[in-house]
């Protein structure tokens, strides 16, 4: 009897690395293991194997191809990982030093790609705007990023980096980023950059979640929150002025703050070219998921490319 054709992905993060095996819409497998970065890169790519061996041993059956959701980019040029926050990925050949490793393909996307991609085939955006044709996939978390998908694909762009919102640059003055710029948004709206911002002011190290919770009663968590939704908005509207998306889903654990729905969507109209601002913005429906099964989804992609061609 011949074998069906699975879809793996793997999400690879600077904590874990997790892998799902799709059957359709059928989850046959998850399973994750620490990426442990202090190793270094050759050890991270020993972890990689080492989480395919473990699903493949499970399975009884070894991929035919492997999608793969990174921080950074693959730059199409070089071939190279670049902007990575899990920066010892940086300036490798990473898809070909894993092809070597597994012994199959390897497709690689952004991690905030494959969110957007799975939001959109097989979450929030299916379920509530399933017509929508334009999806601005937001991860608000320990860094800030987006993937943009238009008509079901992923818009990589010229220099893979279509979506990286996160690193323009709203405050000149304000704080340096890992990208050796200062004042991106991400070192102004990540979780880590507000929590620090009200640290400085008090003396108290708070969660993003607990500075949200103290907002009714607490001035400065207030005017964190403030800082929040301002910043927000004005980066946000920058997108939208330019993309016009047809839905936003707004994940991570900043998109966990629900006043954003509400004091954050008022933000955005006083910097947008228009008087009123309609589009719908969504918490995704498949939680910290979403990357995993997106990187599943662009083997499922390839696949497809191959039996149509």
């Amino acid at each position: 009897m011949e074998k069906r054709v699975w879809d793996w992905g793997i999400d690879l993060g600077g904590t874990k690395c997790e892998c799902v095996v799709l059957d359709g819409d059928e989850v046959l497998l998850r399973h994750r293991i620490p990426t442990e970065r202090h190793g270094g890169y050759q050890h991270m790519l020993g972890q990689i194997a080492k989480l395919v061996d473990e699903c493949a041993a499970k399975l009884g059956q070894r991929p035919a191809l492997i999608g793969m959701g990174t921080p950074g980019a693959r730059d199409p040029q070089t071939g190279l990982l670049k902007n990575s926050n899990t920066t010892e990925f940086n300036g490798k050949p990473l898809k070909e030093d894993l092809e070597r490793r597994l012994g199959v393909p390897v497709l690689i996307a952004n991690d905030a790609n494959c969110f957007a991609l799975a939001e959109t085939h097989l979450g929030g955006v299916r379920q509530q705007h399933p017509d929508a044709k334009v999806v601005f996939g937001i991860i608000m978390g320990t860094g800030v990023g987006a993937g943009i998908v238009i008509n079901g694909q992923i818009l990589n762009g010229h220099h893979g980096i279509a979506g990286e919102w996160g690193h323009n640059v709203l405050l000149p003055e304000g704080p340096e980023c890992y990208c050796g710029k200062r004042g991106c948004v991400e070192t102004l709206i990540s979780g880590p950059a507000l929590e620090a911002w009200y640290e400085a002011r008090t003396k108290r190290r708070l969660s993003l979640a607990q500075i949200a919770a103290a907002s009714a009663h607490d001035h400065v968590a207030r005017l964190t929150m403030d800082r929040l939704h301002l910043l927000f908005g004005q980066a946000l509207a920058n997108v939208i002025n330019i993309l016009d998306p047809d839905v936003i889903v707004i994940g991570g654990g900043v998109g966990n703050v629900q006043s954003l729905y509400r004091a954050g969507r008022e933000t955005v109209l006083p910097f947008l070219f228009n008087p009123r601002f309609a589009t719908p913005m969504i918490a995704p429906a498949l939680g910290d998921s979403a990357g995993v099964f997106g990187a599943a989804l662009l083997a499922r992609g390839v696949f497809r490319e191959a039996l149509l061609s």
